[in-house]
């Protein structure tokens, strides 16, 4: 089993999330440090996290939140964050600057980098000359790790396979899986591309921006315009689904975000959930103490490839 990391792609993302930074900032702070207090070995972030002129807080908080750590407790935890692949950040490095800006936000303190997106779907020719500048930069010890995101199998291999070549591990993939999103677990899907190349696989939204942390019976109260179309159109169509996690955790004394998360883990993913609360954590670090049976995790399996409604796809995921 895997265990859990975090994102934080909620950190300054008003449109989606409702950041507000007088309101948020400390409890976000105290998130993180419960998160590490909890064990939690990966953060993830990206240079395109938080909306209009708070592009970047998502980092700068992570890295005033690094910035006091004691020694004993960075050495244990995996800062990634993901550099976007926009149209004007081009050639080899293409996203050099884009990597120091990152770096600086996080106070020094990155263990991994990761291409944000495939561009194969748009500008195949742009996403090689971008990923063997991010080679480059741990060919010189710049950072210690690659990673990419929002690659299909196919894609996958090709990267990885170009990357080994080189002589250059490719460490992870980043990809939407949960119960409303279970295309990966498919035969053929990225979790056996990635079996077969010893590459971890994190699982982002794992629990389908909280649609999966729902009961039944609960209605939108506080969340944003758009998470609120969201919860329309996902939660009743999700109804069985969430009606037999909500069985499972009852009967194992524990919630459906658990049951969510362990679902994840037990396809030998590690899920990042977005955490804003110290509850959260707890929630994530109490996961950590228990596994589905095989019988639960094929059920939910099941439930989930039945499911009527799925979560939107990236538009940015490749083949």
């Amino acid at each position: 089993m895997t265990g859990i990391g975090f994102g934080t792609w909620a950190w300054g993302n008003q449109l989606l999330w409702g950041y507000r930074s007088e309101t948020d900032d400390p409890e976000l702070k105290a998130t993180f440090a419960a998160a590490v207090a909890a064990g939690l070995q990966l953060v993830d972030t990206a240079d395109s996290y938080g909306t209009g002129r708070l592009n970047g807080r998502s980092e700068e908080l992570l890295g005033q939140c690094l910035e006091g750590l004691e020694l004993s407790s960075r050495n244990n935890l995996i800062v990634a964050t993901k550099l976007a692949p926009f149209p004007w950040r081009l050639g080899r490095r293409g996203l050099v600057k884009a990597f120091q800006a990152s770096r600086q936000r996080l106070r020094g303190q990155l263990d991994r980098v990761q291409l944000h997106w495939s561009t194969a779907r748009y500008a195949p020719w742009q996403e090689r000359p971008l990923l063997d500048g991010l080679a480059d930069l741990v060919d010189q010890g710049e950072v210690r790790e690659l990673g990419v995101s929002n690659v299909g199998p196919q894609r996958l291999r090709l990267l990885h396979d170009h990357l080994a070549r080189r002589g250059v591990r490719l460490a992870s993939v980043q990809v939407q899986l949960s119960l409303l999103a279970p295309e990966p677990i498919r035969p053929g899907g990225i979790l056996d591309v990635c079996r077969d190349l010893g590459v971890e696989v994190l699982a982002y939204s794992p629990l389908a921006l909280g649609v999966l942390a729902r009961q039944p019976g609960w209605t939108p109260s506080d969340a944003t315009l758009l998470r609120s179309g969201l919860f329309r159109r996902l939660l009743p169509g999700s109804l069985l689904l969430r009606q037999a996690m909500a069985d499972m955790a009852q009967a194992r004394g524990v919630n459906q975000m658990q049951v969510a998360l362990n679902w994840c883990r037990a396809h030998a993913t590690c899920p990042i959930p977005g955490f804003r609360r110290p509850a959260q954590v707890e929630d994530a670090k109490q996961a950590l103490g228990w596994t589905l049976t095989e019988q639960e995790r094929s059920l939910l399996d099941q439930l989930s490839l039945d499911c009527p409604v799925r979560m939107p796809d990236n538009p940015f995921q490749s083949a």
